[in-house]
């Protein structure tokens, strides 16, 4: 009678521990909606960020004005960027032919990028920061500076979506869709 009572416990215990770690995966994917937790600036900030790529070209953001912008924080000793960039280069190649950008704004050193862009093979920029881009993403309500962070921003600038945490597929192409097909 014990081990059956000790069994129902720990099968409970189980399936609460199942259901907050879902809970919270969601959670984490739910985007924040624009302007909650986003200063009036953070746009501004984000398109006038001017950073080298991997090959030390400089790029600033808003050379890709008029396009959707997916701005993702990003670096390469975080597993959860590493989980989720095969799925945004699917995506950004997907739509190489739309007016939609891809830009990784990673925090390493320019080294470690060029690798990581050989390795995975990403089609889009990959832009190399500091610690200090990272303060950038506080604008947006990323108060943590936690990655991986995604921003995307509408054709005409402005803050579409805000989202902590893995993207996967499905769900970059449902927020670029809502953005070129409202």
């Amino acid at each position: 009678m014990k081990s059956v009572l000790r069994t129902l416990i720990v099968l409970a215990v189980a399936a609460a521990a199942a259901v907050a770690g879902l809970y919270a995966g969601q959670a984490l994917n739910r985007p924040a909606q624009a302007p909650e937790g986003v200063t009036p600036d953070a746009a501004q900030r984000l398109l006038a960020t001017a950073l080298p790529d991997a090959d030390g070209r400089m790029h600033t953001v808003s050379d890709w004005n008029g396009r959707v912008i997916v701005a993702n924080f990003w670096a390469t000793w975080c597993p959860p960027c590493i989980k989720e960039i095969p799925e945004f280069s699917e995506v950004a190649r997907r739509y190489r032919d739309a007016p939609v950008q891809f830009v990784g704004l990673s925090i390493d050193s320019a080294e470690n990028v060029r690798d990581f862009r050989e390795r995975f093979d990403v089609p889009y920029p990959l832009l190399v920061g500091t610690s200090n881009t990272l303060g950038l993403a506080e604008a947006f309500g990323n108060s943590a500076r936690a990655l991986p962070f995604t921003v995307i921003l509408g054709r005409d600038g402005a803050v579409a979506d805000v989202t902590l945490g893995t993207l996967n597929e499905d769900q970059l192409v449902e927020r670029i869709e809502g953005l070129l097909h409202p």
